[in-house]
């Protein structure tokens, strides 16, 4: 038995060494976070001064088989593929093939004219205020419209118009990564699936990493799920597990089209930053700073990358399907990756914390991680409690509007804890009470819990503060039939 229990540990370790407190504290950690978030199956690394320290495989891939997950199980990354076109935009870049500066139409023709001004960075962090081209996909499971085709897919895109001007706000959007993707083809010399298999999979050793959507047989793929109480237009009564299939057509994949395994994961983070897919760190410290807002402010995101500014334990992340996420800590010389097999776990809520086990300062050095880890041990309840006893023992301490109101709807939508949600959007607008957003927020969450008289409350101040707030007159309609 005991040559049993030691041969398990071994393998699910996968022949990593690691110190057993930290990996007794790893697994404590994954095991609550699973049964919490209801993961069926995960995979975890962890790099440390450029080496992989931890390789963790844990539940099961394949639930109706209970086929168990192990360190070749293949996970879909969604828009952590982002990250990836990052750099490779980011390689192009650097041999001079292009400049991040220019607009788009220096590279690709026949755009229309409102699309030209725009510039290969704004592409890259979102604010280029082009049209979405989800917008003519079907937004459940990203397919192609009856009939459509790409090329009549991308017509319907260029005829609409620009949400707003380039430069102005944010706006989460698709089609960047399309135009993105036409770029590498053009002037990496090769459909950019090559390119990326070339300059990147090969590069840092990833024989598990590959382009792929629910239509494609793939060997070793962990299957997707998510929860559902609504089927058919009819309420379950309570949740059920389904499969997540999703499609990405070919055009959209440097967007969400990837699939990976933790460790190739890893080995591609070692070797972005030990200098085998960028030759310079001056291309690297590009790659990962914020673009710039027309007003000079900071974008939230780099080159496909998400930024996580903090006085201390600075961060780059990207997330995927609400399934997938890998964080990197630059000056700490760490990285972790986590990949599941549920649409909803969202890893990169606990992340932080886990990266804690390494460096203690980076569980604390979040605010939401820290609000996190306090309100579960002291209720949700006492969000703005815990929040004045954080502000007291750091005067910096300030959750931002947009990450506590990403993580209540985070609660709200897909966690299946509305009370809990309610409270941080509470916390909100405590922190933000001439935020117009915040309140129209804390209404759907006063909705959402059936407090309607609290909901048309607050969609009504949301008003106040913005007139021009569409959602909360069409909720308010709906709320109150004496509203006109």
């Amino acid at each position: 038995m005991r040559l049993l229990l030691l041969a398990l540990f071994i393998l699910s370790f996968q022949g990593v060494a690691v110190a057993r407190p930290e990996a007794d504290a790893v697994e404590t950690l994954l095991r609550r976070e699973m049964r919490e978030r209801r993961i069926p199956g995960l995979q975890v690394a962890v790099v440390r001064r450029g080496k992989i320290v931890l390789l963790r495989s844990l539940g099961v891939a394949n639930v109706q088989d209970s086929v168990p997950v192990t360190g070749r199980s293949i996970f879909p990354i969604n828009s952590c593929t982002k990250a990836f076109t990052g750099v490779a935009v980011m390689q192009l870049a650097e041999e001079g093939k292009i400049d991040l500066s220019a607009p788009v139409s220096a590279y690709l023709d026949s755009l229309p004219a409102s699309w030209r001004p725009v510039t290969v960075r704004q592409l890259l962090t979102h604010v280029s205020g082009l049209p979405n081209i989800l917008n003519v996909l079907d937004q459940s499971t990203g397919k192609l419209l009856g009939g459509d085709s790409e090329d009549s897919a991308w017509a319907k895109v260029q005829a609409m118009p620009m949400e707003f001007t380039a430069g102005e706000r944010f706006s989460y959007n698709q089609t960047n990564y399309v135009l993105l993707g036409k770029i590498i083809d053009k002037y990496g010399g090769e459909p950019f699936a090559r390119f990326f298999g070339e300059r990147q999979f090969k590069a840092a050793g990833m024989t598990n990493t590959l382009f792929g959507d629910s239509r494609d047989v793939i060997q070793n793929q962990t299957p997707s799920y998510r929860y559902v109480n609504n089927i058919d237009g009819r309420a379950l009564g309570e949740d059920k597990l389904i499969f997540a299939y999703a499609e990405f057509p070919p055009f959209r994949r440097t967007a969400s089209g990837l699939n990976s395994t933790a460790e190739d994961i890893a080995r591609w983070i070692i070797a972005l930053q030990g200098g085998k897919l960028l030759k310079t760190k001056a291309a690297l410290e590009t790659l990962w700073a914020p673009g710039k807002y027309n007003d000079g402010s900071p974008t939230q995101w780099a080159l496909g990358w998400v930024t996580k500014p903090r006085p201390e334990h600075r961060a780059v992340i990207a997330t995927g399907g609400g399934r997938a996420a890998f964080f990197v800590y630059p000056d700490d010389d760490l990285a972790v990756v986590v990949l599941t097999n549920l649409a909803g776990a969202f890893p990169e809520e606990f992340i932080d914390e886990l990266a804690g086990l390494y460096e203690p300062e980076i569980s604390t050095s979040d605010p939401i991680t820290a609000l996190r880890i306090r309100l579960r041990v002291r209720g949700f309840e006492r969000a703005i409690e815990v929040y004045n006893e954080l502000k007291e023992k750091n005067r910096n301490f300030r959750p931002s509007e947009t990450d506590l109101n990403d993580w209540a709807y985070r609660m709200l939508n897909g966690g299946g804890k509305k009370k809990e949600a309610l409270e941080i959007f509470k916390l909100n607008v405590f922190l933000y009470p001439n935020s117009a957003n915040v309140y129209d927020s804390l209404a759907e969450a006063f909705e959402a819990n059936g407090r309607r008289d609290l909901a048309i409350k607050n969609y009504k101040r949301s008003l106040e503060l913005d007139p021009g707030n569409r959602n909360a007159v069409r909720h308010l309609r709906q709320l109150d039939p004496s509203y006109k």
